[in-house]
């Protein structure tokens, strides 16, 4: 994309969002003057502190939540309600425990259009897509085991693999790895950038984890304490593609230790004068 010429893929104009009409009328909002504009491909994470509104920044950006002020486009259209264009993946892998690894990730297939249609005559073309989604997130031999017999990392690949069988162009993502050891998640960490590279879908992250956020994003943005605004944009202009020996560097140490000021200055107690 070249800059000024081409739309962003995501579009937010002066939104706001109070979560019913009283709140509104007191002018309380959950989220305030929120403008964003991310080029198609990219990849974002937003980090602030607990309370912020970053999930309800996700709301928005799928059509779960409409705004009560301002204008929200993704792909050149208006956010008028849930998106097909998305897939989403949770801190809980949310895994169904009756169904089986593949058919699990088979799931969105089953209830989206136009799959959903067609789903019965070409199941077994799409369960290779499953599996072949597996495979290429180390889940070879464990497509037909159950939720309970996988490790929580096993069942977040397969909620990530879930998210992204219908081939969404938007993948959000709300504290996916937060529930795992810091060896999964880095190991996690480096599936999703290889996917990402590989597809070049846009991604919204939501994390607390600084560093998960400065090793994946192209953009980091902060969000100030409740009325969330975006206080930062911070791009990250490390270079791709990134390995994990990058976290032990002095340039990513001071990316991380520069978004934790910011938010640790959110968090002072205000003195009154």
């Amino acid at each position: 994309m070249t800059e000024g010429t081409a739309k962003p893929f995501i579009d937010f104009q002066d939104v706001w969002l109070a979560y019913n009409d009283e709140l509104l009328r007191q002018g309380q909002f959950a989220v305030e003057a929120i403008d964003l504009q991310v080029r198609q491909g990219e990849f974002i994470a937003i980090v602030g502190p607990s309370g912020c509104g970053k999930s309800t920044f996700m709301k928005l950006a799928t059509g779960l939540r409409s705004p009560s002020r301002g204008r929200i486009q993704i792909d050149g259209q208006p956010v008028t309600g849930p998106l097909k264009i998305s897939g989403m993946a949770f801190q809980a892998s949310s895994l169904l425990p009756w169904r089986t690894t593949v058919d699990n990730v088979l799931l969105p297939l089953e209830i989206v259009e136009p799959y959903r249609s067609n789903f019965k005559q070409k199941r077994k073309e799409y369960a290779e897509r499953a599996r072949a989604l597996l495979r290429k997130v180390g889940l070879a031999g464990y497509e037909d085991k159950f939720p309970w017999q996988l490790s929580g990392g096993m069942q977040q690949r397969a909620s990530i693999c879930r998210a992204l069988i219908h081939e969404p162009k938007m993948l959000l993502l709300d504290e996916p790895f937060g529930a795992l050891d810091a060896f999964t998640r880095e190991e996690l960490w480096c599936i999703l950038r290889d996917l990402w590279m590989e597809q070049r879908f846009n991604v919204i992250l939501v994390t607390h984890d600084l560093r998960e956020s400065v090793f994946l994003a192209d953009t980091v943005y902060v969000m100030s304490r409740s009325p969330g605004r975006f206080v930062v944009t911070r791009g990250i202009d490390l270079p791709r593609p990134r390995d994990l020996e990058i976290t032990y560097t002095r340039e990513f140490t001071d990316i991380v230790h520069e978004l934790r000021g910011h938010i640790g200055a959110m968090r002072k107690p205000e003195v009154a004068p």
